[in-house]
């Protein structure tokens, strides 16, 4: 496959945020005109767990997304704290975090990398299991109720597009394919 010749000549920042920063981007293109993209650099990357319960059901997240102007159900998830952070001491935190349990045992699922077209977010997603309860610790404006869930009801769920986040819907599916025999 041939490789398209592009490259930035430039890049602006436009806004600094908390985790994320905001740039355009100015691209020059195979046929030499320079287009201007717009670029969101996620600083830290982030991880995400399945939450697995002796019963086989999945703990699931329900809290409010200022994006979407509703609340999502999804899988715990986070913001590493730092750039180097692991990623499966990033997904264990989370975990405890929001749902009140802890895990001695993640196991790595998949790497994501969310939206491709114009963020370098990545998201490696663990599954957890044998669950141990611990205390729920919410950070300052984070309100989550917990929700249990089969996977079949999960995938229902996707499929009428009730759940939409996308780490959320390849995290069910992929432990789906996996683990479901």
């Amino acid at each position: 496959m041939e490789q398209l010749e592009i490259k930035r000549v430039k890049r602006v920042l436009e806004h600094q945020g908390s985790i994320l920063d905001i740039y355009t981007d100015y691209m020059e293109l195979p046929d030499g005109k320079v287009e201007k993209w717009d670029y969101v650099e996620h600083r830290k990357g982030a991880a995400a767990v399945v939450p697995v319960l002796p019963d086989g059901k999945i703990l699931m997240v329900r809290q409010y997304r200022n994006a979407l102007e509703r609340v999502t159900l999804e899988i715990p998830a986070g913001a590493r704290d730092f750039v180097t952070e692991p990623t499966i001491e990033c997904a264990s935190r989370e975990l405890e975090e929001e749902t009140g349990y802890r895990c001695d045992n993640l196991e790595f699922l998949l790497s994501l990398r969310t939206t491709v077209a114009f963020c370098n977010e990545m998201v490696d997603v663990y599954v957890a299991r044998n669950l141990v309860p611990a205390k729920q610790h919410l950070d300052d404006g984070e309100f989550i109720e917990l929700e249990q869930h089969s996977l079949e009801e999960l995938c229902q769920l996707i499929y009428q597009g009730v759940i939409q986040d996308g780490k959320t819907v390849a995290a069910i599916m992929a432990y789906k394919n996996k683990y479901q025999k």
